[in-house]
């Protein structure tokens, strides 16, 4: 089981409160030669009784370290191959990167985050991690 993220529980609880179910509290890609990768949550939320449900993933970031283009790197290749093995094995399934609200600011209303965004490159959740609650889906 891999190390959580600084904001795992915080995240988890903000889903919870926008009206989602954690179905796992680390979801497991298992890959078919014993390699395994864990996403952060898997959740799931009820449409419509016609519709069914709504799946997602959610990879938890914090970007803590010294360089947030170096977070943002990684958790781009992170995003980029959880979302190709997703693609492939659970289609249904939508893949989020949650940032806090202040990193989608400063990061994600940048050049480089507004390219990613615009260009479909990753889907993102925000939260408040003082209230625990999210406050931007940007599909």
């Amino acid at each position: 089981m891999p190390a959580r993220d600084y904001y795992h529980n915080t995240v988890k609880s903000a889903i919870q409160k926008d009206g989602w179910r954690i179905t796992e509290d680390s979801y497991l890609l298992k890959l078919t030669r014993r390699k395994n990768l864990f996403v952060d949550l898997g959740a799931e939320r009820l449409i419509a009784a016609e519709k069914g449900l709504e799946k997602i993933a959610i990879e938890v970031k914090s970007f803590r370290s010294a360089s947030e283009m170096k977070d943002l790197e990684q958790a781009i290749g992170q995003f980029v191959l959880y979302e190709h093995i997703l693609n492939r094995y659970e289609p249904e399934r939508k893949l989020y990167l949650a940032v806090s609200e202040e990193i989608r600011q400063s990061v994600f209303e940048e050049e480089a985050g507004i390219i990613l965004i615009e260009d479909r490159i990753l889907r993102l959740v925000s939260f408040n991690p003082t209230k625990e609650v999210i406050v931007k889906w940007i599909p």
